[in-house]
């Protein structure tokens, strides 16, 4: 059959003559077609210049936050001088840290807080271990009055010290930050991998950062040298509150040290958990004032002087429970020639020294507040041993088929506390 069969007359091929108007309808669909492609032309240079500028602001961001950390520079070079002197770690993948709170009263913040002369000491000292695959961390204090070998320092004048007996926080106040993590080495026999200085102003940032973290009080505070003045109960503290809270002596608790550091540990352990539990890691509105307040006035060693070394070093911290956070202070007593000093508690002190260096677990457990270690069956409460049961009195009774003589005795307990318990608890 012809294509052409049935096909009016004029109209070859049978197709449909074009009524009025058909003309001006394709145009306009010309129209639109163009329009449609301006439109996604228009839309694709939108989305890229708004992913260039997210990138961009993306990048300087990143610049902001990695100028914040100020390199240790000189530190780093003095430790290399005696890199001999030094421990070896025994660990690969586990990381040991000196943790240092100064305080400097140098800058227009730290002045606040009284006269700058030229000095400064580590007002808080904290060696933190991480350990291998990041199962836990584990907080140690160091308290400031402890007695202990400070060796031949450099001085920020260029000249050194002598090797001096004396309290932990003259190390920094010597030799800065290197002295201190040499003296802290020669204590333990630990190798410090890194460390970390925050003043005053870096604390308080931090805690406003999050909002402010909660504590209980069981009396109210009026501590002008603190510049306390709070309310009974629980309270939530800003960061100037938050920085008269851990420093205050006189005020709260028996005025001691001891107190004090236990204050501390408890605090920072709220803060870890507001930290987990305000959705902070996960939330970048939220993130990025913790991170400006955390990198903005600190000193670390070169290695960490930066956002990548600081994200390689705590990216498996998020997966570690709280529970597995533990605060502790190191096993200490009086010391024989001043019952104003201390000095380590022996065989308690090596103990939690060795377990470190070999990254084998510790337990912590509230208990004697000198921070002692206990065996099974004796002191400060512990953590139930293999070999035993508890009777309805809590106490510890052998078990029916108790384990066959030559079974290791269980770990030793540490008395602290860790960040799962609540601060107002």
């Amino acid at each position: 059959m012809s294509d052409t069969a049935g096909a009016p007359s004029g109209q070859p091929g049978g197709r449909r003559a074009l009524g009025p108007g058909a003309g001006a309808s394709a145009s306009g669909r010309g129209r639109a077609r163009r329009r449609r492609r301006r439109w996604a032309h228009g839309t694709g240079l939108t989305v890229a210049a708004a992913l260039v500028v997210a990138a961009g602001a993306g990048w300087a961001v990143y610049l902001k936050l990695d100028g914040n950390i100020t390199p240790d520079e000189a530190a780093a070079a003095e430790l290399a001088r005696f890199e001999k002197e030094r421990p070896t770690a025994l660990v690969k993948d586990a990381r040991n840290i000196l943790l240092i709170g100064s305080d400097s009263r140098s800058g227009e913040e730290n002045r606040r807080y009284g006269r700058d002369v030229g000095t400064e000491r580590s007002d808080t000292a904290i060696l933190l271990h991480l350990s291998a695959g990041r199962r836990s961390a584990t907080a140690v204090s160091i308290p400031r009055d402890l007695m202990v070998d400070v060796p031949g320092c450099l001085r920020p004048d260029g000249t050194r010290t002598e090797p001096v007996f004396t309290v932990f926080n003259r190390a920094f106040e010597r030799g800065g930050s290197a002295c201190a993590v040499r003296t802290v080495e020669k204590l333990t026999d630990i190798r410090v991998d890194h460390h970390v200085v925050v003043d005053f102003h870096g604390f308080k940032k931090m805690v406003d950062a999050v909002d402010g973290v909660a504590v209980c009080l069981r009396e109210p505070i009026d501590d002008k040298a603190a510049g306390l003045k709070l309310p009974a109960g629980r309270v939530t503290l800003n960061g100037e509150q938050a920085l008269g809270y851990v420093r205050a002596r006189k005020s709260l608790g028996d005025g001691s040290d001891t107190d004090r550091m236990e204050r501390q540990q408890r605090f920072l352990g709220a803060l870890v958990s507001k930290v987990r539990g305000n959705d902070v890691l996960l939330n970048p509105v939220k993130l990025y004032p913790v991170l400006d307040a955390a990198t903005s006035s600190l000193t670390t060693d070169p290695e960490l002087a930066n956002l990548r070394g600081l994200y390689e070093l705590v990216r498996g911290l998020r997966n570690i429970p709280t529970e597995r956070v533990q605060f502790l202070t190191v096993p200490r007593e009086a010391y024989v020639h001043d019952v104003n000093r201390d000095q380590l508690a022996q065989p308690a002190a090596e103990e939690l020294f060795d377990r470190l260096r070999r990254d084998a677990p510790v337990t912590v457990a509230r208990g004697d507040a000198r921070g002692s270690a206990t065996e099974n069956g004796g002191g400060a409460p512990h953590a139930k041993a293999d070999g035993e049961d508890t009777d309805s009195d809590g106490k510890a009774t052998e078990k029916e088929h108790p384990e066959p003589s030559g079974t290791p005795s269980p770990a030793p307990t540490f008395s602290g506390n860790t960040a799962a318990e609540d601060i107002c608890a």
